[in-house]
């Protein structure tokens, strides 16, 4: 019993334990990205774990999307809106206006993808097509916005090039 005293008496002791710098919170853009991949993730399972009898009773047209096509649907728009978020908040940490532009010009192809997640609610409903004419019209806009807010991010990036230049 002594032998292991002595043992243990001139054993190194471990080192201290090191401090730790606090964590620092994410930032609110991921926050926003975690909590929309979450509620996606939830929509998918609740969907899936309904019993096959309560499935059978809908009574769904043929041209019904399926469960995994509104997977995809829904997490491409919460990943959209989660691109949006990122964008904005790297405006903000940065200063860069275009940024913020970009986000904005990413707002039209939002409505595009609502238009047509709209229209497959209602099992693509004849007297909902207009919804589909809204969504063509909101890609062109989009498409353009984002268009002139890459430019303006461009001259930005070069302007900012050229104050720095000696």
């Amino acid at each position: 019993m002594a032998s292991l005293r002595l043992v243990a008496a001139l054993a190194p002791s471990p080192p201290p334990p090191s401090r730790r710098e606090p964590r620092k919170p994410p930032p609110p853009g991921a926050r926003l990205a975690r909590g929309v991949t979450l509620a996606a993730a939830a929509a998918t399972v609740a969907a899936a774990a309904a019993s096959p009898p309560a499935l059978a009773a809908l009574a769904e047209p043929a041209n019904a999307l399926s469960l995994p096509t509104w997977a995809v649907h829904v997490s491409s728009v919460a990943e959209w809106v989660t691109a949006m978020a990122l964008v904005w908040d790297y405006g903000e940490r940065t200063g860069l206006k275009g940024w913020k532009g970009l986000s904005w010009g990413m707002v039209p192809l939002l409505g595009g993808a609502m238009c047509a997640c709209t229209w497959h609610f209602f099992y693509n409903s004849e007297s909902l097509e207009v919804l589909v004419a809204l969504q063509g019209a909101l890609t062109v806009i989009g498409n353009i916005t984002m268009c002139i807010a890459a430019y303006r991010i461009y001259k930005g990036s070069q302007e900012s090039t050229n104050n720095n230049s000696p």
